[in-house]
């Protein structure tokens, strides 16, 4: 029985394991709130489950319990005063874990419809949209159905919908609202109740990356004049020094050729064991003995002056794309022909 208590339960068993706890009468009370098709696969796991020793059961309903008080808390109060009441009941560590959890169930209940839509249909829905009521529905789709919708904009409009998704930090519970009256006729549409980070630097970065060449440059020479250190900003964000592994030997090759070998030398500081194996092997022997050697005798590095010789790195990387000497792969949608 000892072993029985170490394996993890899924979600699904858990459900079931509330269920089987509740007894017959309680559980037939919660049914009536179900779609059929969710209580028929919960009767399965029930009719799955075997048996459960005392301590699973107390763990189930303990986390149960949690999720059930963290939801009620957030509903009526928001996310601040459900921090208040969760740390009163189980302690800073827990609220603090119980809250991340129902934070990123927010976002993903919300406008969940969304990622049902096609690209086709987004546009379709959205293009006569103002560009700020755009960049709050985008945010809550996939990077890449975002990017299908932006391409479709016209030059000035991509601009103008892109700038809003980078500045926007959350949403207000009436912004919401007025969005969501705004698009009934279009999709189905969802309450929120609380604030929630929408929007923002990285994820404009990840639309950015999926986004055809000629739009990005249209959008970021556009961007540029209206908000240099935004597009600068968001720039930085599309490749980071890790991305490396992403690209092909020839360019990685190509890239050592103007990079500063103190550079290399602090910024594989701190590299992972891939990044480090992807430099090491398109270098010349000669090279990478110099590189190892020079590594073993730097101590003492700040993490700043490893950090800003990625950046140079990454620097160079991007001016040899621009100059289309290297390949950087985005999203999936650049096709290599050998």
């Amino acid at each position: 029985m000892a072993e029985t208590a170490k394996l993890e339960l899924t979600y699904p068993q858990k459900a079931a394991a509330v269920i089987v706890s509740l007894g017959a009468d309680k559980a037939s009370g919660l049914y009536q709130f179900m779609e059929p098709e969710d209580v028929e696969a919960l009767t399965l796991e029930v009719a799955r489950l075997g048996m459960l020793n005392s301590e699973q059961t107390e763990e189930v309903l303990t986390e149960f319990y949690q999720n059930c008080m963290t939801n009620k808390a957030v509903t009526e109060g928001g996310l601040e005063y459900a921090r208040a009441v969760l740390e009163k009941a189980f302690g800073n560590q827990t609220a603090m874990a119980l809250l991340e959890k129902v934070t990123k169930s927010l976002k993903t209940r919300e406008f969940a419809f969304l990622n049902k839509a096609d690209v086709k249909s987004l546009y379709s829905a959205l293009q006569n949209e103002r560009p700020q009521t755009m960049a709050l529905v985008l945010s809550y789709v996939d990077p890449d159905k975002a990017a299908g919708v932006i391409e479709q904009l016209e030059p000035h409009r991509q601009i103008k919908v892109v700038e809003a998704i980078a500045t926007m930090e959350s949403a207000s519970p009436t912004a919401i609202k007025t969005i969501e009256a705004e698009m009934e006729r279009k999709f189905s549409s969802i309450i929120t109740q609380s604030n929630v980070k929408v929007g923002g630097i990285d994820y404009v970065a990840g639309i950015m990356n999926n986004l055809d060449r000629s739009s990005e440059k249209s959008i970021f020479d556009g961007l540029a004049e209206r908000n240099a250190e935004l597009a600068d900003e968001i720039r930085k964000r599309m490749f980071v020094f890790e991305d490396i592994i992403t690209m092909d030997d020839r360019s990685v090759q190509r890239v050592l050729r103007d990079c500063d070998p103190r550079d290399l030398v602090l910024a594989l500081k701190t590299a992972n064991a891939e990044v480090s194996n992807k430099l090491f092997t398109n270098m010349s022997a000669r090279m990478a003995e110099s590189i190892r050697d020079d590594l073993e005798v730097t101590t003492n590095v700040r993490m700043k002056d490893v950090e800003d010789a990625q950046q140079r790195i990454v620097g160079v990387i991007r001016d040899l794309e621009e100059r289309n000497e290297v390949v950087i792969l985005k999203g999936g949608k650049d096709d290599i022909i050998a």
